[in-house]
């Protein structure tokens, strides 16, 4: 038994271990409310800096305590010289490394190194940005360290060139590495950016004058044969193939007046944008006959503060007599365009709009650089999907590149892949689903674009959501029959012009969006979802409304239906239950 290690027992290492934890927990709490209280007191003191600093290097997430180390290190600069703050903030870095070195990830550590390096006198930018380098070192994927490397990248003046290289370095030593690809797709605008000179070289240096959110074409063609490395290298790795999507990218659309409409009957103008803005905000005015009109301009529903649509009414009698022309206009101060509208004698409505706007914006999807270059591109995915046939990066990037070439002519295979996509990531049909739905819809309103017309069919396209509601602005007729969507959005209210909506045979419980059409007279909802008249209360908002189906929907089946909706709906004459 002689010189033996007494080995202590399971339970009185762990009693042994919980005194240990209550010891630290009454010192930590004991400077915890120490601290508090020096705060409430206004305390700003050297005790004070000291006591936030044994409670911050255990637990540096406390993000009270940075708020008072802060307010503590501000007061004592008012009485400290030059040297002395130096010194202060010297330390504070040097403390923060030790923090860091708990948590590398500690939101209130970077932070308030980024405070630091704003009040230090002088910063060794050199020694931060090595900081940087060995942190990302340890984890590339610290988007704390990131967004550091940026402030110190922009303090030190490192150029561009040097930190497209370090992305670079850390791409090639690790393909999924996000942060890195991200942050070369803002740094290769400024490098490269895309010249507003159709033959210029892509060496040719930026003018400061010219802002490109683009990558010339020169370079892209680098990047391109990048980014296939890392994803014909691991197809399966996704940082690559949303960087590859960026070069292929969403070209910006001009922001403009894409239509304005006018009609005599409502005494109504309606004016779409190509986005959303606020035009209640004083940007716009509207000139009838040479003369500034005085009118109120509303969302096409309340929820809206933002919309593509906005509407508003013109002075009672100020264009009803049919034997008048009137000239209008319309400008928008916020970009200084306008877009002029003439009412011609014995019309009783008009418009104005760019008949090329819907094929730029789904055309836009990805951006065309050149069809040769993004063809190749298509070839290249096409041959990754042949030895990959499964992988769902490369079919959803080669819709993409189709939407960019021909969305008609690629209209089969793109159902086709979308398909597939369902079948190999069941996870995510329902993105798929609302994905798909959003580009039959831009290749009917293009349909409806080339046949000159104002009727809108959707039906059987198995679509799940509406989108571009304001490209439809025009539209008289829509037909959205079998499919499969479960409610009429507020964004339907753009339909200005809308005299019929069939939506039969969907699974619609709501049609909020059917509201204060002013020339709607037939709503078709048969074989739906609807149970309550409160569903159908916008449609009391329609003042033309004359026939209404409902017909296999729970709320036809309620007893008193059909009194209680003649009560709620005065104006329609022909109701089917």
């Amino acid at each position: 038994m002689h010189g033996r290690v007494k080995v202590k027992s399971t339970a009185q290492q762990e009693e042994e271990k919980r005194k240990e934890r209550e010891k630290k927990l009454k010192i930590y709490i004991a400077a915890r409310d120490a601290c508090f209280s020096k705060r409430k007191e206004g305390v700003c003191d050297e005790e004070a800096l000291h006591l936030t600093q044994q409670i911050l290097s255990s637990n540096p997430d406390f993000a009270t305590l940075w708020n008072y180390r802060r307010e503590i290190l501000t007061h004592q600069e008012t009485f400290k010289d030059d040297g002395e703050v130096q010194k202060m903030y010297q330390a504070e870095l040097s403390f923060l490394e030790s923090c860091l070195k708990v948590n590398p990830k500690s939101y209130g550590s970077w932070h308030h190194r980024s405070w630091v390096s704003e009040r230090a006198p002088q910063m060794d930018w050199a020694r931060e940005l090595s900081l940087c380098d060995r942190c990302l070192g340890l984890d590339d994927r610290n988007f704390h360290c990131w967004d550091y490397r940026r402030i110190v990248v922009k303090k030190s003046s490192v150029p561009v060139e040097k930190e497209l290289e370090f992305t670079h370095r850390l791409i090639g030593s690790n393909f999924s590495n996000y942060s890195s690809w991200h942050y070369r797709s803002t740094l290769l605008p400024l490098l490269h950016p895309e010249s507003p000179e159709p033959n210029s070289s892509c060496s040719s240096p930026p003018s400061p004058q010219t802002h490109s959110h683009r990558v010339c074409e020169e370079q892209l063609l680098k990047e391109y044969e990048l980014v296939q490395n890392a994803f014909f290298t691991d197809p399966n790795d996704q940082s690559a193939w949303f960087y590859y999507r960026w070069l292929l990218g969403r070209a910006e659309r001009e922001e403009m007046i894409s239509c304005v409409y006018i009609s005599r009957e409502e005494e109504r103008v309606a004016v779409a944008f190509s986005r959303p803005v606020n035009a209640q905000s004083g940007g716009l005015l509207l000139v009838l006959d040479g003369q500034p009109q005085k009118v109120g301009w509303r969302t096409v529903h309340p929820r809206f503060k933002h919309s593509p649509v906005w509407i508003c009414d013109l002075p009672p009698g100020s264009i009803s007599d049919l034997a008048n022309e009137h000239n209008l206009t319309v400008h928008w101060s916020e970009k200084y365009i306008h877009r002029d509208c003439a009412l011609y004698t014995g019309r009783t409505e008009s418009w104005c709009r760019d008949s090329a706007t819907d094929q730029q914006l789904f055309r836009s999807e990805l951006s065309v650089e050149k069809s040769s270059v993004l063809q190749s591109e298509l070839q290249s995915c096409n041959q990754l999907q042949e030895l990959e046939p499964l992988n769902k990066w490369c079919l959803l990037t080669i819709i993409l590149l189709m939407r960019a070439l021909d969305p008609l002519g690629y209209e089969k295979e793109t159902l086709a892949h979308f398909q597939t996509l369902k079948e190999v990531d069941s996870m995510r049909s329902a993105y798929y689903s609302d994905l798909c739905s959003k580009f039959m819809i831009e290749n009917t309103i293009l349909k409806m674009e080339y046949a000159e017309v104002r009727v809108f069919s959707v039906a059987d396209k198995n679509l799940t959501t509406l989108c571009h509601l304001d490209q439809l602005l025009l539209v008289t007729h829509i037909d959205l029959s079998s499919n499969q969507l479960r409610l009429i959005p507020a964004h339907f209210a753009m339909l200005q012009c809308l005299e019929v909506l069939e939506a039969d045979d969907n699974s619609i419980e709501h049609i909020e969006g059917v509201w204060c059409l002013p020339k709607l007279e037939e709503v078709l909802l048969k074989n739906n979802k609807i149970s309550t008249l409160a569903a159908l209360r916008p449609l009391t908002s329609c003042p033309k409304l004359r026939r209404l189906d409902l017909r296999g929907n729970p709320v036809a089946q309620a007893a008193g239906a059909a009194s209680e909706l003649s009560e709620l709906l005065p104006t329609v004459t022909c109701l089917l239950l």
